[in-house]
């Protein structure tokens, strides 16, 4: 317990050089759609292209030739969460089950097919933002599925076109790149990644159970996805421990964050800029402090959400966002509790 604590105030090493372009590609991804079709006259189009920016995330250190055959398929998964997403938006009780589909079939994905940091939790969050993006309301969508989707689909395919561009450059096309059964190897779990996703499958389920009776069930999403970031993709025993203090830490700092940022955000130019270097400094710091990350990440999720939905009411936003992101860490972290006593027995 003492290491985990010491944890949330440890930078690890790591190269700056690679995850300074790792990040400026990220926020590219983000911020060029959204300044564009602000400078268009449709910041709400921007919005929703610039979730496309997720795809940017994945396989981010792999040779330009190996991102081109692989993030074809993690941009299909994602398209695809997001249509289930949109299509289950106006029935909670569907959207709570497909929420648990979600986490558990994109783990067993991102796990069978090794796929790598950031793993599932961004199937599961473009689930969620898709059915809070294209909700009813007043008996009518927010926004038309068909719209969010074909706008999500064209930032999805900007940040693959953007994941390719160091491919011009002759050190990126001399490396070698694999073949994607190679990328992509599998599918196969271990004992290991088999106890991953009973777990996820746990967490989701209760987490949308407890969202649906005794929370807000628009809020499902929050929860699951952070049971499933926090169970993580280590079976290293009390990495649950560790990653939950450092979820709740990071999103409580990170609400208050979002709380000094949300009036500022109301100006259109200063949110279409606060967002790319949010998604920067996101990727900047991950994979040294993940508590540091959060701090950045919860800000970046909930003023997209809060742009999304017109919610002018930041406090409780901030405040239902922790409520939220303590119970899917304390689900995830029983979790860990319940693996350490069935491997003892």
């Amino acid at each position: 317990m003492v290491a985990a604590l010491r944890s949330l105030f440890v930078l690890a090493p790591g190269p700056p050089g690679p995850r300074r372009w790792i990040a400026t590609r990220a926020a590219l991804s983000m911020g060029i759609p959204l300044a564009a079709l602000t400078l268009a006259g449709r910041p709400d189009l921007g919005l929703m292209a610039g979730t496309g920016a997720f795809l940017a995330l994945f396989f981010a250190g792999a040779p330009a030739a190996e991102r081109a055959r692989v993030l074809p398929v993690i941009g299909a998964v994602l398209f695809g969460s997001a249509a289930l997403g949109a299509l289950l938006a106006p029935s909670p009780w569907l959207t709570a089950v497909g929420l648990v589909v979600v986490a558990v079939v994109g783990s067993a994905f991102a796990f069978a097919y090794r796929v790598g940091p950031p793993g599932p939790v961004f199937f599961v969050l473009m689930f969620g933002l898709s059915g809070m993006i294209t909700s009813v309301r007043d008996g009518a969508r927010v926004t038309e599925p068909w719209v969010f989707l074909t706008t999500l689909a064209g930032g999805l395919i900007f940040a693959y076109l953007l994941a390719l561009l160091p491919a011009v450059l002759p050190s990126e096309r001399a490396r070698q790149p694999r073949q994607l059964r190679e990328i992509l190897p599998g599918p196969w779990l271990g004992a290991g990644e088999q106890w991953l996703v009973v777990r996820i499958a746990i967490v989701a389920a209760l987490g949308a159970v407890i969202s649906l009776l005794w929370v807000d069930p628009e809020r499902a999403y929050w929860t699951v996805s952070t049971g499933v970031a926090v169970v993580g993709m280590s079976t290293v025993r009390n990495h649950s421990f560790a990653r939950g203090l450092h979820r709740t830490f990071g999103t409580l700092i990170g609400a208050a964050l979002y709380l000094a940022l949300a009036p500022l955000a109301q100006l259109p130019w200063a949110f279409v800029l606060m967002l790319p270097l949010l998604q920067f400094t996101i990727e900047f710091v991950v994979a040294r402090n993940y508590a540091l990350a959060l701090v950045f990440i919860t800000p970046l999720v909930l003023l997209i959400a809060g742009a999304a939905l017109g919610d002018a009411n930041q406090l409780s936003t901030a405040t239902e966002r922790f409520v939220d992101t303590a119970v899917g860490s304390a689900l995830a972290m029983a979790s860990g509790v319940l693996r350490e006593r069935t491997a003892r027995q």
